[in-house]
């Protein structure tokens, strides 16, 4: 009797992943037909700043070149992401594990991490939320070391810190997204990037 109880939690997994498609499916459209250039004034009590979150598992139809200060992402072992600064000449701010601040390629920023795509955060009409300020903040702190702590002080608050220098605690990728979405007044929207 084993064989049919796996066929069933096979079938249960394959609606619930049919249902999630089904769901950014019905985001998008919203987004163009309903969303347009929403702040963060325009959305219901119950409905969250962010829109989308980026996920390596379906692909977004909107996809968005990188402007210099952007703010991109790419996925760690499913569970976390690893944020950076776009520079321009196909160039990302980060701060790896050492706490080194390093300039590196798109290719490089995803490698050895789950994730094989980078995404962006834009707003509802696909612009990306970007500051050239942020961008300056963070080449001028290449090849520094920060005390980098996974929780404490990592990429996602090296990266709040070159939009907005104060001493709030950025600690999680959703804490980052939520806070920018704030500052910008913004829904946010992790596309996929075009580089």
């Amino acid at each position: 009797m084993p064989v049919p109880l796996l066929w069933l939690g096979a079938a249960a997994s394959v609606l619930a992943v049919k249902a999630l498609a089904d769901d950014r499916k019905i985001q998008h459209t919203k987004r163009f037909k309903r969303y347009r250039a929403q702040t963060l004034a325009d959305l219901e009590q119950y409905e969250s700043p962010i829109a989308t979150y980026p996920t390596d598992v379906f692909d977004t139809e909107q996809k968005v070149k990188p402007e210099i200060g952007a703010i991109v992402c790419c996925g760690i072992g499913g569970v976390l992401e690893h944020s950076g600064i776009w520079i321009g000449d196909n160039t990302i701010v980060e701060v790896d594990g050492n706490g080194l601040v390093k300039a590196v390629s798109p290719q490089r920023f995803t490698q050895s991490r789950s994730g094989n795509k980078i995404f962006i955060a834009c707003d509802s009409l696909g612009q990306p939320l970007m500051s050239e300020l942020a961008a300056k903040k963070a080449i001028d702190q290449l090849y520094q070391v920060i005390s980098y702590h996974l929780f404490d002080n990592n990429c996602h608050q090296f990266i709040w810190q070159c939009f907005q220098t104060n001493n709030k605690s950025i600690t999680t990728f959703k804490a980052l997204s939520l806070n920018i979405a704030q500052l910008f007044d913004r829904v946010i929207y992790w596309d996929l990037s075009d580089c």
